[in-house]
């Protein structure tokens, strides 16, 4: 594991991102870390040694993602928390949540990382083999089977064609809501945009699936949060 300390914005030290390089929730925050302009600093740490992660949170937390920025060590409180994008939106002032769609947005996220991560990590996860370090195939594989079952990967192999149909049907809901407007509820990105974001960008990291053609309007919003910068100008 390598250490970092880098000095980043305005002489502090640069918020350090741990991470799994493709779990949804990590390409969440990066997404949101990547348009705020700010430096950072991605840190990939092994699948089979949570330890840092344990000792970093006074043995409270060993998931990811995990926040530091300097003195501040933050982690998720509960499943519909938000206390990582949270504690970015307010540090950088990027207007992810705004009052006035308060109540709106965590019924949104919730379908996005409830019924569309579901699908995209089993797709995703089919090709573990490519990109999950060799040494560490055996703990990645126990992980896997301890919550989901012994020969779930394979399942999921076996299943492939279902679940990309259970993903187009999954999307049609954030495709409607592009439909006349460029982001998910406004004119402009919410933390909504990044969840979403975020679950397709696992859909997509292996690289043998592509935004299915049915959803033109996701493809076109997938390009313009790619090339995001916050705060949003028109």
């Amino acid at each position: 594991m390598k250490a970092f300390w880098t000095i980043g914005f305005r002489g502090v030290d640069m918020i350090r991102l741990y991470q799994f390089d493709w779990s949804p929730y990590c390409l969440v925050l990066r997404g949101i870390l990547d348009a705020s302009g700010r430096p950072f600093q991605s840190v990939d740490i092994p699948l089979t040694d949570r330890s840092i992660l344990w000792r970093m949170t006074k043995e409270r937390y060993y998931q990811v993602p995990v926040l530091k920025d300097g003195r501040n060590v933050l982690f998720e409180t509960g499943p519909d928390s938000q206390v990582l994008a949270k504690y970015v939106d307010e540090r950088f002032g990027l207007g992810l949540f705004p009052r006035e769609w308060e109540g709106v947005q965590p019924l949104v996220w919730r379908y996005f990382e409830n019924d569309v991560e579901d699908v995209t990590f089993r797709l995703n996860d089919i090709h573990w083999r490519e990109f999950v370090p060799k040494k560490e195939h055996c703990g990645f594989v126990r992980h896997k089977e301890r919550r989901f079952g012994r020969g779930c990967l394979e399942a999921w192999k076996e299943q492939e064609a279902q679940l990309l149909g259970s993903l187009e049907r999954l999307l049609q809901i954030p495709e409607e809501m592009l439909a006349t407007r460029p982001f998910l509820l406004t004119d402009r990105p919410l933390f909504v945009d990044f969840c979403l974001r975020g679950m397709i960008s696992n859909f997509l990291y292996s690289g043998h699936y592509s935004i299915p053609v049915s959803r033109p309007q996701l493809s076109g919003w997938m390009d313009r949060m790619g090339r995001l910068r916050l705060p949003y100008r028109a």
